[in-house]
């Protein structure tokens, strides 16, 4: 039984004909989080190994690697190219390739993903990098979710904003006697209504 597997018994009893699916931005995150972990090993080997060279060319690293390769800025994408022989077997350089194809598969038609996710699934379970092994795991757990995520093209960006805002909102009640104030902050900011103050005359 996984973490959420509540989640689907829930929704299967009450929501019977629901379709579930999955935020694009989480599935990405899967394999940002995958790459970070391969990383941080690579680097910490480096230097135990005492191995200079490694360790210079991962220097600052994180940034490139994670960053979409449209947003890098020019040090980030030599930093990038440095790295694909930082280690023997280039893991951190193909964790990277992987991660990047999974982005870019979330935006192709369904029958051409549906494909291609079995094909980087198959590549990546047989990676022998074992943070890839594992997530290859999770996304052929997944497989349906992702497929009807990419089918439907739903999004929770919208309410992760309002969490987001709501959050914000709350920092900014700090110090508030009441809650119903706090809400009523929430509802001001939240709530849609452009609502004017009066303004100071001068």
């Amino acid at each position: 039984m996984t973490k959420y597997s509540w989640i689907d018994s829930c929704v299967g009893r009450w929501c019977p004909n629901a379709e579930r699916v999955l935020d694009g931005f989480h599935i990405v995150s899967w394999m940002t989080g995958a790459l970070d972990k391969v990383r941080k090993r690579l680097w910490n080997q480096a230097r135990r190994d005492g191995d200079e060279n490694a360790t210079k060319r991962m220097r600052g690293a994180k940034h490139a690697v994670l960053k979409n390769p449209g947003d890098l800025t020019d040090r980030q994408s030599a930093t990038l190219d440095g790295i694909r022989n930082t280690d023997p077997k280039g893991q951190i350089y193909r964790a990277w390739q992987f991660k990047e194809l999974l982005r870019t598969l979330l935006k192709h038609p369904v029958e051409q993903a549906r494909g291609e996710l079995n094909h980087r699934v198959f590549r990546a379970s047989h990676s022998r990098i074992p943070e890839i092994v594992e997530l290859a795991k999770k996304i052929r757990r997944r497989r349906p979710d992702i497929l009807r995520t990419i089918q439907l093209g739903y999004s929770n960006a919208r309410l992760e904003a309002s969490d987001n805002r709501i959050k914000a909102t709350i920092r900014m009640a700090h110090g508030f006697h009441h809650v119903t104030n706090l809400i009523a902050l929430i509802m001001l900011r939240c709530g849609g209504p452009d609502i004017r103050l009066p303004q100071p005359r001068t």
